[in-house]
């Protein structure tokens, strides 16, 4: 069994860098089967020019796009209010990964953790560092 992966931004824009690493990580999950997840959210906060960010929308199109519904959006609100944060991009990827038991790809550890620990779910989901 897989675990599937959700990226958050700083996989995007790291992808739309030329990572070579993540790109590495991407082509093995997809190799693996894995299902790989993408808050619609998180493509706004990354995406800027179709025309130059032809290497981005073709990661993309390896992941599952997932809308934000009104029970994920106000299920991230909530989060939000108890970590006392306001970044509801980041708290929808930590709701979202816990509904599909994901990891986490991400490149602010820190961030996903505080909102992590205030969800207070078990089996909480696993961060890994882009």
């Amino acid at each position: 069994m897989n675990i599937p992966y959700l990226y958050d931004a700083g996989v995007l824009i790291a992808v739309d860098n030329d990572d070579r690493r993540m790109w590495a990580r991407h082509s093995l999950a997809l190799e693996d089967g894995r299902d790989l997840h993408v808050p619609s959210v998180v493509v706004s906060q990354a995406w800027r020019d179709s025309r130059r960010q032809v290497r981005l929308g073709r990661f993309l199109a390896g992941c599952h796009v997932v809308p934000v519904g009104i029970e994920t959006a106000k299920a991230a609100g909530i989060l939000c209010g108890k970590a006392g944060t306001s970044d509801i991009v980041d708290a929808t990827v930590v709701t979202m990964a816990a509904s599909l038991g994901a990891i986490i790809w991400t490149s602010d550890p820190d961030d996903i953790r505080t909102l992590i620990d205030a969800q207070d779910i078990k089996p909480a989901p696993v961060i890994r560092t882009v």
